[in-house]
């Protein structure tokens, strides 16, 4: 199952960590929820397989650790959403379409 590219409407933002919005659920370990805003990463599908960061010409992406998670136990954070040029080349690359990027959502002109 891919992101869910309404989660805006459809979560509900329970927070920030290292300045990247959270969406919920999150239920530690198991549920990690939704990271970023403009840059959203669904780390409950994210299997950290690291093409986004490989691939992203301005690296939006930094690795974080989620012990525990049972795909994996690390993911893709996009901790530098603000630097995205909206190519899409992390949409496209993502194995399992954990990745949507809108232009239109929070904090873009």
């Amino acid at each position: 199952m891919a992101i869910d590219s309404n989660f805006e409407q459809n979560r509900e933002k329970v927070g920030e960590e290292d300045g990247v919005a959270v969406w919920g659920p999150v239920e530690p370990p198991e549920k990690q929820g939704i990271r970023g805003t403009h840059v959203a990463v669904d780390f409950d599908i994210c299997l950290a397989d690291g093409a986004c960061l490989e691939d992203c010409p301005v690296d939006v992406f930094e690795w974080v650790d989620t012990p525990g998670h049972p795909e994996s136990e690390r993911k893709a954070s996009p901790v530098d959403e603000d630097q995205c040029i909206d190519c899409m080349l992390c949409v496209d690359v993502c194995p399992v379409d954990a990745i949507d990027v809108d232009p239109g959502r929070e904090n873009r002109i």
